[in-house]
């Protein structure tokens, strides 16, 4: 290796090395109360976290999530049988570790928790662009397990606008990959972070979408979450087609169905 190459190399070392320290300087382990319970499906628990006071004597609101119990660490559904007994819930993702550990009362574990984020994960978001990562946020991302990979597939994809805050969205609405190259297949542009939501909030399905175009439409992105949005289904156009009215416009449909014509 040259000299040149020498220096670079350590240049870049010390950069990256320096991103990493200032994300493991300004991240807190986060604690409060939880509670973890049964639900009617058996492969999923009920997870509760209280946090106590965030930074500045804020509160943080509290979260609810329905958790796979495969998420878990040492922990299935017959540890909530135990009274009395003291047990741990562990997620254990890229972002950090989040312990729920307490007492089994009447089949629900209630005790604290603690989240520990994960400064490596951190450092590799900051070198990816996200900047304005916190605790909260990276609690988050471990519990709807937001990683690195599922990060770079949805760029691969194309899909811009994307931040540390949008990334939770585009993970609960099942905003992945997988549905982008969907929307590509019918010859639609790869949609920016903010439209792909819209999207998936409202349902928005490939399937339904060829039904719409074999009635003779070709739907833009936003005419789809309009159409959603108002129940402009196939079947409504179906329906309006049937009393000749054959030459409606997307537009007009949802007019019909904002002002109630179709009754």
């Amino acid at each position: 290796m040259t000299m040149m190459g020498g220096v670079l190399l350590t240049a870049i070392l010390a950069a990256s090395a320096g991103l990493f320290l200032q994300a493991d300087e300004h991240l807190r382990t986060l604690n409060g109360s939880c509670s973890v319970a049964a639900t009617a499906n058996e492969a999923e628990v009920d997870l509760r976290l209280e946090s106590g006071e965030c930074g500045g004597g804020e509160h943080c609101a509290s979260t609810q999530t329905q958790q796979p119990l495969s998420a878990f660490l040492g922990f299935t559904l017959a540890d909530l049988q135990r009274e009395g007994a003291h047990v741990d819930a562990v997620i254990r993702a890229e972002a950090g570790t989040i312990t729920c550990s307490g007492a089994v009362h009447d089949g629900r574990l209630s005790g604290a928790f603690k989240f520990v984020p994960d400064p490596a994960f951190a450092g590799r978001m900051l070198q990816m662009g996200y900047r304005d990562l916190d605790e909260e946020k990276l609690q988050a991302y471990t519990l709807f397990r937001i990683g690195i990979a599922w990060i770079r597939s949805l760029q691969a994809a194309g899909v811009s606008g994307m931040d540390s805050g949008n990334l939770i969205a585009l993970r609960i609405f099942h905003a992945d990959a997988d549905f982008v190259h969907s929307l590509n297949a019918l010859g639609y542009p790869t949609p920016d972070a903010g439209k792909l939501i819209a999207l998936r909030v409202q349902h928005v399905d490939p399937e339904e979408v060829k039904q719409v175009r074999a009635l003779g439409y070709q739907p833009t992105l936003d005419e789809l979450i309009q159409m959603r949005i108002f129940k402009v289904t196939p079947d409504f156009i179906h329906r309006m087609q049937a009393r000749g009215l054959n030459n409606l416009t997307i537009s007009k449909l949802v007019q019909i169905r904002i002002f109630n014509l179709a009754e």
